[in-house]
C-alpha cells in the first residue's frame, strides 16, 4: 500500500489552505483608509454694490478764489468763496449726467479798486463713475458776477470735480472752475476768476 504521494499531497494541499485561510484573515484584520475629505472652494466675495446717482441733492461749498483783470484795468486779488448748490443727477450705470445751480458768496478784493461779491452759475455736469463710490466728472455752464462798483454781468465757467459717496446719502468732493467775464458791465474790463472749493452734498 502507498501512502508516500498521498501524504504529500494531503500535506501541501493543507498547506495551500492555511496561507489562503491566513492572507484573508489578515486582509479582513487590515482597517480600510478613511476616505479623503471633499475639497470645498470658498466661495466668492459678492461684489460690492454700485452707487445709485439719481436723484435731487443739494449742500454745501468753501474753499478759495484768485481774480485778476485785463483791459482797462490790470487788477488782481484773492480770498474766501463759499455758498451753496442745488441740483439734480441721473445714473445711466457706467456714467452719470445732470445738473444744478451755484451761488457762492464772496469778499474778494481786488486792488481795492473793486470788490467781488458774489458769483452765481447754472451748470451741467457729466461724468464717470469710479470704483463702487466714486464720480469723477467734467462741468460747464453760464455765470454772474456781481461787483461793488459794477452792476452784475454774465459769463461763462467750465472745470471738474470728484465726488465719493461716504454714506448711503452723503457725498464729499472737490471742484476747480474756471470763469471768464468779458467786457464787465460795459466796462471794458475782462475778469477771470479761478476757484478751487470742497463740497458737501446730502442726496434725496
Amino acid at each position: 500500500m502507498t501512502t508516500g504521494p498521498t501524504r504529500k499531497s494531503a500535506l501541501a494541499g493543507a498547506t495551500a489552505l492555511a496561507a489562503v485561510l491566513s492572507a484573508g484573515l489578515a486582509a479582513a484584520g487590515s482597517p480600510e483608509p478613511a476616505p479623503a475629505e471633499p475639497t470645498v472652494p470658498a466661495p466668492a466675495e459678492p461684489a460690492p454694490a454700485m452707487t445709485d446717482w439719481t436723484g435731487f441733492y443739494g449742500g454745501g461749498q468753501l474753499g478759495f478764489g484768485d481774480v485778476s483783470t485785463s483791459g482797462a484795468l490790470d487788477l488782481d486779488g484773492d480770498g474766501a468763496i463759499g455758498g451753496l448748490t442745488l441740483g439734480y443727477d441721473y445714473d445711466f450705470g457706467s456714467y452719470v449726467v445732470g445738473g444744478a445751480v451755484d451761488y457762492d458768496f464772496a469778499d474778494i478784493d481786488l486792488d481795492n479798486a473793486t470788490t467781488l461779491e458774489s458769483v452765481a452759475r447754472l451748470k451741467v455736469r457729466g461724468g464717470a463713475k469710479i470704483g463702487a463710490n466714486g464720480l469723477l466728472y467734467a462741468t460747464a455752464g453760464g455765470a454772474q458776477a456781481d461787483a461793488d462798483i459794477f452792476d452784475s454781468d454774465t459769463g461763462w465757467f467750465a472745470g471738474a470735480g470728484y465726488e465719493q459717496m461716504v454714506t448711503d446719502r452723503v457725498a464729499l468732493g472737490a471742484e476747480v472752475l474756471y470763469h471768464e467775464f468779458d467786457d464787465f458791465d460795459d466796462s471794458g474790463i475782462d475778469i477771470e476768476a479761478t476757484t478751487v472749493q470742497v463740497r458737501g452734498t446730502y442726496r434725496f
